[in-house]
């Protein structure tokens, strides 16, 4: 390898940079990536430089004590297969010695993953569709800010292996982005968000107790795009009534990723997760 590579934590110009490269590569992120992804661990971003030029990124995101994931793991065309991203991997993934490590990676390198200890637990599938551009008529999906902070905490936690309060303080806070809840009895019994990206909108998370609820959410959700837009989803591959509400709104599949862990899989409640927050946080 090039003795004049080295590896170090990222600006936030870095960050910024490296969800261009994502861009790119066809992941179409968030508008406001580059800073809710950030702010959910600073010194969770890493970037490899040849000469000082960034050539390659990756984010290991901790979240509490004891879990962290991976994401952003890019090397720029021209300088992969060189040993450029195992350098940067091994660099990262030193500050999560001692946790959990949880990734969504692409289907084709899950072998190269099980190498560094993960294990396939699920697959997750990005589905697309349009915009409902529509006002939602369902009283009972309100502004989640309409919610005590509290209870959305307390509610999204079985949804993740680890406290991430912090990470939601920003996520569902930015700009560009609409978050609702469903609320009956006075009780929170789902949310989602739905985030203006590079092309088009991306709801994430959606969790919800039941069907009703989901779908509901989901209308709300997608109504606030226009009908020429695309809107996404990211599922579990396992949760048949998550596929069948993107079924019942002409969705498509458009790529999966491995899920992948390591160590035992986290036990959390996928019957109610009708879309992933984030490939690259979870």
């Amino acid at each position: 390898m090039n003795s004049d590579y080295r590896t170090r934590t990222m600006t936030r110009e870095d960050v910024a940079l490296a969800v261009d490269w994502a861009a790119a590569e066809g992941w179409n992120p968030g508008s406001n990536d580059p800073t809710t992804f950030r702010a959910a661990d600073p010194s969770g971003f890493f970037v490899g430089l040849l000469d000082e030029e960034p050539i390659a990124s990756i984010s290991v995101v901790r979240y509490g004590a004891n879990f962290a994931f991976v994401g952003l793991y890019i090397v720029r065309p021209g300088f992969r297969g060189k040993g450029f991203g195992r350098r940067l991997w091994r660099d990262a993934m030193a500050s999560a010695a001692g946790r959990q490590v949880g990734l969504d990676g692409v289907l084709a390198q899950q072998d190269n993953y099980r190498k560094s200890g993960f294990a396939l637990a699920w697959r997750n599938a990005r589905y697309e569709g349009a915009g409902l551009a529509r006002d939602s008529s369902e009283r009972r999906v309100c502004p989640l800010q309409q919610v005590e902070w509290e209870d959305v905490v307390a509610y999204d936690r079985p949804f993740f292996p680890a406290d991430r309060s912090l990470f939601l303080h920003g996520w569902l806070r930015q700009s560009n982005a609409v978050v609702l809840g469903f609320v009956d009895h006075g009780r929170l019994q789902g949310y989602g968000l739905i985030r203006r990206c590079r092309v088009g909108w991306k709801i994430g998370p959606l969790f919800a107790d039941h069907e009703e609820a989901a779908e509901a959410l989901y209308v709300a959700l997608a109504g606030q795009a226009a009908a020429s837009e695309p809107v996404s989803l990211d599922i579990p591959d396992t949760h048949n009534a998550a596929l069948a509400l993107t079924r019942r709104h002409g969705m498509r599949m458009i790529f999966e990723t491995a899920r992948m862990y390591t160590g035992q899989p986290p036990s959390l409640p996928m019957t109610r997760t009708y879309g992933i927050t984030s490939f690259e946080l979870g």
